[in-house]
């Protein structure tokens, strides 16, 4: 039952995504608004799928933030970004520019919402991001990172990168961590029933040194991860 379902939903979410990424196109050259319309009936549209065919629902607890923060989450699945993309609203996302490469999904999100890391920028690379993401936060838009970088299975150690640090120093906003434990429901083709919870946990305010920040981020998302893993297995 469980690969039937999972079948599904794979088949609902490729035609959905498919048919959606052809006749929506002409989107791409037009205002971000239509871009930023069309992630948002995607990400419902994916997630109503999600909850039909594979029984897997969603429950939000905390308060999303509105307006401009910064806002870190850990970072588990797929499911992850179509989440939080309609809890925030409108944000902006710090993201590998390679992932702008990929055809349709990275042409969609980067007329959107992309934030893109340039890698290849050395230290350039901090400021070309804080400067992307002050135009975000100016449009009164929060700003989403996930401080790792990549996806986490359940229980991995965690591995928070510096970025995260220098985002928080150098746009003086507050910074919103968010547990979650979509890694326990959506693995892949494998998608379990159940409820993902995404967790929207106190806020850190400005202006704390990288020494007392990163600390604290870390152990304010992987303790509450770690509560709803636990009691999701």
């Amino acid at each position: 039952m469980l690969a039937l379902r999972s079948a599904l939903f794979m088949v609902w979410f490729l035609c959905l995504t498919l048919i959606l990424a052809i006749l929506c196109l002409p989107l791409l050259a037009g205002p971000r608004g239509g871009a930023v319309w069309l992630g948002r009936v995607w990400s419902k549209a994916t997630l109503w799928g999600l909850k039909v065919f594979a029984g897997t629902h969603m429950r939000v607890t905390g308060t999303p933030p509105a307006g401009p923060v910064l806002v870190a989450a850990k970072h588990m699945s797929m499911w992850d970004t179509l989440a939080l993309h309609l809890a925030l609203g409108d944000p902006g996302i710090v993201l590998k520019r390679e992932l702008l490469n990929i055809p349709f999904y990275g042409w969609y999100l980067g007329k959107a919402a992309a934030i893109p890391i340039e890698r290849a920028a050395g230290a350039r690379a901090l400021r070309l991001m804080t400067d992307a993401a002050r135009k975000v936060l100016d449009q009164g838009r929060p700003v989403l990172i996930f401080p790792e970088g990549t996806r986490k299975k359940p229980g991995a150690p965690p591995d928070y990168k510096p970025g995260v640090a220098g985002l928080y120093a150098m746009l003086d906003v507050a910074c919103v961590p968010v547990a979650l434990d979509s890694g326990v429901y959506w693995r892949g083709f494998w998608k379990r029933p159940g409820t993902i919870t995404l967790a929207f946990l106190e806020p850190i305010p400005p202006g704390l040194k990288r020494a007392a920040f990163m600390p604290l981020l870390e152990q304010r998302i992987e303790q509450a991860t770690q509560a709803l893993v636990a009691r999701a297995s």
